[in-house]
């Protein structure tokens, strides 16, 4: 069971954030790079290979056949095409790559998914996550569940987006990996906010944003990273220089509008691949440069550098 993990893995948090942190502590989520490779098709695709399909899926591809990485690349496709018009568009390829890219997320949801699932009928209510994550009423930790599980409730139902109270895969993973979701995102800077605000003030001072990074209690003189995290508060934290952080402010924190990698591998991938120029790819536009999508072990690079040079 990975219940009490979740339990113990918030409480530290607590004690962490009241305790003298030995480096600076991050809340920031910043939007991850699509593969380590580097992006250079006069090179090779193994970028592209692992920004479409995810590190752990594009080496499944090396061994395959053409025809086979084909045959599974067209089954690809019709996933990827959402409104089953035919096509697949920039929007639509940049769903599946954040998609591809989160495949270790699903992975740990689903390893979680059997513990609340009591009832075994594919869907986990509140109630089934309430009483299974919140069995012990008066814990001797002392922390108070109360709290916790009105917190995890108002989480719960943001991600619940028809209100039905019951969530489904998609909808627990939301729950459970709020920053990866952008209707979850003013529950992130919420939750965050109140982790943060000591005074109750709905805002975030000076001494609360340190104070949330790092205790001066014991300290004979603060590390350098303090002096420049006070900086960045005056300087680009407080957009309005009144002092103090509000949710916008703190959604630019620790959301940031970073560079968009899977907007930018969708595009560059249509601009390969489109070859009537329409804006959007059919499934034999794909199929015809599979090489640049999934790659096969018998590949002849050669020959895709010269088919890439035509298009």
């Amino acid at each position: 069971m990975e219940i009490r993990p979740l339990l113990m893995c918030f409480a530290l948090c607590v004690v962490y954030a009241t305790s003298k942190p030995t480096e600076k502590k991050e809340r920031i989520h910043h939007d991850a790079r699509l593969s380590s490779r580097e992006h250079d098709d006069a090179q090779g695709f193994d970028y592209d290979h692992e920004a479409f399909l995810g590190q752990k899926e594009a080496k499944s591809f090396d061994d395959l056949s053409p025809e086979e990485s084909k045959r599974r690349l067209g089954v690809i496709v019709e996933k990827i095409d959402g409104d089953s018009d035919g096509f697949v568009t920039e929007v639509e390829l940049r769903a599946w790559i954040k998609k591809s890219q989160k495949k270790y997320i699903y992975e740990n949801v689903d390893r979680q998914w059997k513990d609340f699932d009591v009832n075994n009928d594919g869907m986990i209510s509140w109630e089934e996550y309430r009483n299974v994550t919140y069995d012990d009423p008066e814990p001797d930790d002392g922390y108070n569940y109360q709290h916790m599980m009105a917190r995890d409730e108002r989480r719960f139902k943001m991600a619940d987006q028809n209100g039905d109270q019951i969530a489904n895969k998609e909808e627990f993973t939301a729950f459970l990996h709020p920053e990866e979701y952008d209707h979850m995102k003013d529950i992130v800077v919420l939750e965050t906010m109140e982790d943060i605000d000591k005074n109750g003030d709905g805002f975030i001072d000076l001494n609360e944003y340190i104070g949330d990074m790092y205790n001066h209690e014991d300290e004979m003189e603060e590390p350098d990273w303090v002096a420049t995290e006070r900086e960045q508060f005056s300087e680009f934290r407080d957009k309005n220089k009144d002092g103090k952080m509000d949710r916008e402010e703190t959604l630019d924190w620790i959301l940031p509008s970073d560079y968009d990698h899977a907007e930018a591998e969708a595009k560059h991938l249509v601009y390969e691949s489109d070859l009537n120029k329409d804006g959007k790819l059919s499934k034999e536009e794909i199929l015809n440069k599979y090489d640049l999508f999934v790659g096969s072990q018998a590949t002849d690079f050669g020959e895709a550098l010269v088919r890439h040079d035509e298009f």
